[in-house]
């Protein structure tokens, strides 16, 4: 089932508080990929494994024309935190009002236990250097998906010249 509210091709505009203060604007990434992740919440066992995949993996992504941001609802204070604790270089994005994660659609009811709650449903999205949504993984499985995610950029750059 598709829960992304947007389709492979749409421009994406988007922008996103940063843990040092500073708005992260779409527009302002064009001219390289970006890697926008949606993940749960800092500090649990799947979102601190993905950002530390992402972060062993920065230097490929950089070498690539990649930037990463991971956003999740968590305040800046509490990525502050998750930051130092794992030494994590991937760049965070705060989003406690669920604005951008409720615009694309990442911000859903979810089921645990028989209980029902609102939360972030793990999911990738891969913007070309025009702004332009080049790929997309939903609920994503942790294991692997930072490589999956590199290896996917530069199979569309030899595809794209």
């Amino acid at each position: 089932m598709k829960y992304l509210k947007y389709n492979i091709g749409d421009n994406v505009d988007f922008e996103i508080v940063e843990t040092n203060g500073n708005i992260i604007k779409s527009e302002n990434l064009k001219g390289k990929w970006v890697v926008l992740y949606f993940y749960p919440k800092d500090n649990t066992p799947g979102c601190t494994t993905e950002a530390k995949d992402f972060t062993n993996l920065l230097n490929e992504f950089k070498k690539n024309n990649a930037e990463i941001i991971g956003v999740s609802p968590d305040s800046i204070d509490k990525h502050k935190k998750f930051i130092t604790k794992y030494d994590l270089k991937v760049k965070l994005g705060s989003d406690e009002n669920k604005e951008l994660l409720e615009k694309f659609g990442v911000w859903q009811k979810k089921k645990m236990f028989g209980k029902e709650y609102y939360g972030v449903v793990r999911t990738t999205v891969l913007i070309d250097p025009e702004g332009k949504i080049a790929y997309v993984w939903e609920k994503v499985k942790v294991k692997g998906h930072a490589e999956e995610v590199l290896n996917k950029i530069k199979e569309l750059q030899n595809i794209g010249g």
